[in-house]
């Protein structure tokens, strides 16, 4: 597709957003009044529109249903002091975005079909941004498997969609979380990396069950001795321990590189801290609470932002901790607020402005 793709729009009769107040919506309940759609056919991305938000018409034997070939994204768009539309970060989003593609075997998306056509999008649904704290309008593209057969093997053909919701805080209360030491998330060699539907839906189960206990989500750990960290539910995982912030590598390929993650690196040296990037066990992790040295634990990602972890149960210990005292994570989730609300200046070009 060339530089200049101009995406045909069909815009809706009647907005949705009539008569809806977009202060404290719950996450991902309330869809905008359009939708990207493109598809791919005989090896190449055709027939892209913008339309009204509606349902999909699938055949029973589409491959998705069966065999789970399906990605996603997520990213968010924000408004400045000038209620000007940005959105943080999309190009990390989009190299993610193809990275679970090709894991996944299916077509990567051309950049001017993920990023223009997002661009257009948010631009056209632009009123659905709400303009409250902790509040933002979340784009989901995302791409599944259509050909309509029962056969294990790749698709040769794929539907590209985006679509828009606007939202509150994903977790809106400190959480306490169970350590997984039966059921795993992501082996070495396997699709942790990748934003792979199926990665979520395998972890539904251990999550259910850490919630019959009380518990808000797990933190998963490897598959070997159950003991090194790996993802916090659906986002990557910090421990404060002295004056080093300690997050698991992504070396082994059983963790999501999550944005968020690395932009919470970036603001955490020029805290001060020295960031790791390492294996971290549960030992190491109790060792520093008995010594008085694990000061903050929290989760990062693109729905949740920064969420304070206020009790870690692991074996027969119950780490809990004070967060009324903590420092680090309100700072860090106080900056990167300011920054993509244009309350301060975005020295690392992480706003990209919906042009």
């Amino acid at each position: 597709m060339a530089a200049a793709l101009d995406i045909p729009i069909v815009p809706t009769a009647q907005s949705k957003l009539k008569g809806l107040s977009l202060e404290n919506l719950p996450f991902g309940k309330h869809f905008t009044d359009h939708m990207l759609e493109a598809d791919f056919v005989d090896g190449k991305w055709a027939s892209a529109i913008i339309r009204p938000y509606t349902s999909l018409t699938l055949a029973p034997s589409v491959a998705a249903l069966h065999y789970g070939q399906a990605i996603f994204e997520g990213i968010k768009a924000y408004k400045d002091q000038q209620s000007k539309p940005y959105t943080f970060r999309p190009h990390d989003n989009f190299e993610r975005f193809n990275a679970s593609a090709e894991r996944m075997q299916m077509p990567t998306v051309p950049v001017e079909l993920f990023m223009h056509g997002m661009m257009q999008l948010v631009k056209l649904d632009q009123d659905w941004i709400p303009a409250y704290t902790d509040h933002s309008l979340y784009i989901r593209p995302f791409m599944f498997s259509t050909d309509e057969m029962i056969g294990v093997r790749p698709s040769d053909t794929y539907k590209f969609m985006i679509i828009l919701s606007p939202t509150g805080p994903y977790y809106s209360a400190p959480m306490r979380i169970w350590v997984e030491e039966k059921y795993v998330r992501a082996v070495s060699g396997g699709v942790g990396y990748a934003k792979a539907a199926g990665n979520y839906g395998g972890a539904m189960y251990a999550t259910a069950q850490a919630k019959l206990k009380g518990y808000d989500q797990v933190l998963w750990t490897d598959p070997y001795e159950h003991k090194y960290v790996q993802e916090c539910g659906t986002m990557n995982v910090f421990f404060i321990i002295g004056n080093k912030a300690i997050t698991p590598g992504l070396e082994e390929g059983t963790i999501l590189g999550g944005v968020t993650r690395m932009s919470v690196m970036t603001l955490l040296q020029e805290m001060g801290l020295t960031v790791e990037e390492r294996k971290l066990g549960m030992d190491e992790v109790l060792a520093a609470h008995k010594a008085g040295e694990l000061r903050e634990v929290f989760g990062t990602g693109t729905a949740a932002t920064i969420s304070l972890i206020k009790e870690l149960c692991y074996k027969e210990h119950s780490l809990q901790f004070d967060i009324n005292k903590w420092e680090v994570a309100p700072g860090i989730k106080d900056k990167l607020a300011a920054i993509r609300e244009g309350r301060i200046a975005d020295t690392h070009g992480w706003m990209v402005p919906v042009v």
